[in-house]
């Protein structure tokens, strides 16, 4: 399957999922190219974006764990 670059935004309502959403990200190192993290502490959310290079499957994979834990959305957008 041909490799895509891609982008992940995680929008974070619950910091005490930080430590999950950390090993998962490690866990899919081989993908991710850049990592940034944004805080808002005067709003209790935190932001991060992902750029990823890999197939559509592996980008999906990291997706979906990511959307599965509690206090949190994520989205994935794939170039084409």
């Amino acid at each position: 399957m041909e490799k895509r670059i891609g982008t992940i935004t995680i929008l974070i309502t619950d910091r005490s999922q930080s430590a999950e959403i950390n090993s998962l990200v490690s866990d899919f190192a081989d993908i991710v190219l850049c990592r940034q993290g944004l805080p808002f502490r005067d709003r209790a959310v935190a932001v991060i974006s992902l750029i990823v290079e890999g197939t559509p499957d592996r980008i999906n994979a990291l997706t979906g764990r990511l959307g599965r834990l509690p206090g949190l959305t994520c989205k994935a957008v794939l170039a084409s």
